[in-house]
């Protein structure tokens, strides 16, 4: 495909991609579905493009391919499915009030801690920021970050009543 076929192929996308969009929306019924079949039917066409002799038929041939790649999709999602009956064991949840206990329970271990090995803590484990981004922000060296955090987590498991398994994780004094 030449230089000028491919920008063409390009403006074409910009220019129609909202309202393909919509008809992918429509016919797949979700958004991210959508999404995935526009993105198929327009590599499906920027492969036919060169083939393609009506520039202002290409509508009707990228919603064609959309229609034809759903029902492919359709089916083969059909040919995957298997009714049963007997329901699968529903997974246990999450428990609202664990969640809100330990969470309590970790925020006040947090503030019992100095104020550099709590703002140590929580830049590398609550913002995810690596080692030498928490030095930089602390303006201190990166072994300085690596045996501070140390120090305050070795100081969390013994002083706040909390396991290392955040699933069985309870405050002390409560029971499972």
């Amino acid at each position: 495909m030449d230089e000028q076929a491919r920008e063409d192929f390009r403006s074409y996308v910009a220019a129609r991609s909202p309202a393909l969009m919509r008809t992918a929306y429509m016919l797949s019924g979700n958004r991210a579905d959508a999404e995935d079949l526009l993105q198929t039917a327009l590599a499906k066409t920027y492969l036919a493009w060169d083939r393609i002799r009506e520039r202002d038929a290409v509508d009707g041939y990228v919603r064609r391919v959309m229609v034809n790649t759903q029902t492919s999709w359709w089916r083969r999602r059909k040919v995957d499915e298997h009714p049963t009956d007997v329901l699968p064991e529903r997974s246990g949840g999450r428990d609202a009030a664990a969640d809100s206990d330990l969470h309590e329970a970790l925020w006040t271990a947090l503030s019992a801690l100095p104020k550099r090995q709590r703002a140590m803590v929580v830049l590398r484990y609550y913002e995810d920021l690596s080692e030498a981004e928490t030095a930089q922000v602390m303006g201190v060296s990166v072994g300085t970050v690596k045996s501070a955090t140390s120090r305050a987590l070795a100081k969390l498991r013994d002083t706040s009543g909390l396991r290392d398994d955040p699933r069985t994780a309870l405050p002390t004094g409560a029971s499972a």
